[in-house]
């Protein structure tokens, strides 16, 4: 039988080894929360402002001036870590991201965030109000917390199909330090879930849908899509999103929701997007005028599709003649 003092000893040998692990432990860098990479010790307070850069300079082709003009839906944005994705390229588009691309309505949207918020998943949930015109600003304020470090957010395109601009997952926290402040530009996405070409098409949906996917200079490569410029190597940003980070004061109370602070935005200076002139295809040739091979003519005609902007191709000949040929003309009965 071991005596009571060997015991004691033993216990205190133990009790000492637990007690040098937790040393190291809390020696060591700290552990992110919930799988983020954000080590940050508080919160951040960000000023969101999005900018629409949607003029007629830039993007001339079919430029929506009425019913409806162009213009922006609400904002919707989200913080959030890794286990959630309000939306992803390359992947199809939720119900919730569906009916928002599709009609701008965010019921589905707010409804998969808040599940998420209750697995801790996603934080809070921000909305601005709409833009109605192509250009201007809105913007809201943002608590930023080390768990939810990531922020997603969407805008619809009206008019458009399915038609989007975005961020996925944007990190605003490097180990344990917020960023000061962040600036993203913004190209248009396709949902996937309709296969209009144009900001004004009817509604076509997308059977069996597809995934999201981000719209280029050439792709979707048709000319009737209304983003299809063959001659840009790619689109000049359609909107931007400036983040910047704010000193919180103890004693404001008031909120700066969809508030744009004095001389806080710069003038943008729209680069002008050549808009070459497209025609249609040449009609059949008409019958021969005058003596048949002998003088006469027959003509062709073509429409104008798309009138050139910016100094784009002008529009060649829309009239066309030729002499006429033995096969055309027509014989004379004996």
């Amino acid at each position: 039988m071991m005596s009571s003092e060997h015991l004691a000893c033993g216990w205190l040998q133990k009790l000492l080894v637990v007690l040098v692990k937790l040393c190291f432990a809390f020696a060591g860098p700290q552990r992110p929360l919930n799988g983020t990479g954000c080590t940050a010790r508080g919160p951040a307070s960000y000023i969101l402002v999005f900018t629409g850069h949607w003029n007629p300079q830039s993007f001339p082709k079919q430029y929506p001036l009425f019913r409806p003009p162009a213009q922006w839906s609400k904002l919707v944005a989200v913080s959030h870590n890794h286990h959630f994705r309000l939306w992803e390229e390359g992947s199809p588009a939720s119900p919730g991201v569906q009916s928002f691309a599709e009609v701008g309505v965010t019921v589905e949207l707010m409804k998969a965030a808040k599940e998420a918020r209750k697995k801790r998943a996603a934080g809070a949930m921000h909305r601005t109000a709409g833009i109605p015109n192509g250009i201007g600003h809105s913007s809201t304020e943002m608590l930023m917390v080390p768990r939810n470090p990531l922020l997603s957010l969407m805008v619809k395109i009206i008019p458009s199909p399915d038609w989007f601009v975005g961020l996925d997952s944007l990190n605003l926290c490097e180990g344990n330090q917020w960023k000061q402040e962040v600036t993203v530009d913004l190209h248009p996405f396709d949902a996937g879930t309709d296969s209009g070409f144009t900001f004004s098409s009817p509604n076509f949906p997308t059977s069996p849908p597809e995934n999201i996917t981000q719209i280029t200079s050439q792709m979707p490569n048709h000319p009737a899509n209304s983003f299809y410029y063959p001659r840009l190597k790619e689109l000049p940003p359609i909107a931007s999103i400036r983040i910047t980070r704010q000193r919180r004061s103890l004693d404001r109370q008031t909120s700066i929701s969809n508030h744009i602070l004095p001389n806080s935005i710069s003038p943008q200076r729209f680069s002008a997007t050549p808009l070459d002139c497209e025609v249609s295809l040449w009609s059949s040739w008409g019958l021969c005028l005058g003596p048949c091979s002998r003088g006469g003519v027959r003509h062709r005609t073509r429409y104008i599709l798309l009138r050139p902007a910016n100094a784009g191709s002008p529009c060649p000949e829309l009239e066309e003649q030729a002499e006429c040929v033995p096969h055309s003309c027509m014989k004379k009965r004996q």
